[in-house]
């Protein structure tokens, strides 16, 4: 097939909206499916207030409709909800094509976290857009049902996976912890409010605390956790390493839809403490591979030395069950492609449009 997607989130940003999207289209190329991705690092960007890491396009209507006629796609999927993503449904309402989209980012709970914005304008918003797709592909069964309970429909599951060769245990040979009173407690991803890291960092612990990534909130948290140690943002090899050298990786988010750093965590042999929040609740029940806390505000403690007693072996053999080429083949069933006859005449039809657009705007 080909397929269109429009997201807002892509690289340079480091986060699991990319590293899904990256994975998947990775994964649907080599399936055979010809993919054309539009995002933001094809247009004039300005920093997101707030969050200057991520990049938010502008001026892109009318590109991104030039982008459709060219590629003509059998399938549109629409990840995100910013300037592309709303680009790309406006694009999709107006000339009457089907389309697919994904609930990524707890969009609502993400802006109240941040801004005086009230939940139910966030979910207002969300439902507006989501809407007129096909399918909302959504990670896990919890998410599905809060979404459902919110008004949302036509939900459909869309697993995650992860990379068991570049996430393993071998990386653990050479202890990059080695100066740090054991045991050591992690926690990876971006270092911002939304992301709960006081609610770890506030526990008291055995051992050491360290806290991998950059964002908004490093400055603030670093001047009042002095005995935690921040490293910034790792990558590659050098990522793998602090996975696989930690005794358990903490994930105290309640504002993810899934938390793709608990399966590369598992992968690398280590095992996960978290709330018992999207994602982590789908995942680490009955795995033998992480520990819950007791509710969304208690337990996390406990669950962190839960976690401490797990073996290792077992919990990269349940990172060992999800894979990258499932979750694009899930994907791919997601789709909504256009009957053959249909999608030709649509095409045709759109390109006698264009040639008439511009007689016209050449006689004037």
């Amino acid at each position: 097939m080909r397929i269109l997607l429009a997201t807002d989130a892509w690289e340079p940003q480091v986060n699991g909206v990319v590293r899904t999207l990256t994975k998947v289209v990775h994964e649907l190329r080599e399936l055979g499916h010809t993919v054309e991705v539009v995002s933001p690092d094809q247009f004039k960007t300005f920093p997101l207030p707030t969050y200057p890491e991520i990049k938010v396009a502008i001026g892109v209507y009318e590109p991104v409709q030039e982008r459709f006629k060219a590629f003509e796609p059998e399938a549109i999927h629409i990840a995100t909800e910013g300037p592309i993503g709303l680009a790309a449904r406006r694009i999709c309402v107006e000339w009457r094509l089907p389309f697919t989209t994904s609930y990524h980012t707890r969009f609502p709970e993400y802006v109240s976290a941040r801004l005086p914005v009230p939940l139910a304008a966030g979910y207002a918003y969300m439902k507006w857009f989501h809407r007129p797709s096909g399918r909302l592909m959504v990670a896990t069964p919890t998410m599905r049902n809060e979404l459902t309970q919110h008004g949302f429909r036509n939900i459909s599951p869309w697993t995650r996976g992860v990379d068991t060769v570049t996430f393993n245990p071998a990386a653990r040979d050479k202890d990059v912890f080695a100066h740090l009173p054991k045991p050591v407690f992690l926690y990876v991803g971006r270092v911002a409010v939304e992301k709960n890291i006081e609610a770890f960092l506030g526990i008291d612990l055995p051992g050491s605390k360290v806290v991998v990534g950059d964002g908004p909130q490093r400055e603030e948290l670093a001047a009042k956790y002095p005995k935690a140690v921040f490293t910034g943002a790792k990558f590659g090899e050098e990522l793998t390493a602090h996975f696989a050298c930690a005794d358990v990786f903490v994930f105290p988010s309640l504002t993810d839809t899934f938390g793709l750093v608990i399966l590369e965590s598992m992968a690398c042999g280590t095992p996960v403490a978290a709330y018992p929040a999207p994602g982590p609740i789908d995942i680490i029940p009955e795995s033998g591979a992480g520990a819950l806390a007791a509710s969304a505000t208690e337990g996390l403690r406990e669950a962190c030395l839960e976690a401490l007693k797990l073996d290792r072996g077992g919990v990269r053999g349940f990172a060992e069950t999800f894979s990258w080429r499932a979750c694009a083949e899930d994907f791919v069933r997601n789709l909504q492609p256009y009957p053959e006859p249909e999608k030709t005449r649509f095409w045709r039809r759109l390109r006698r449009l264009a040639r008439v657009r511009r007689r016209s705007q050449t006689a004037a």
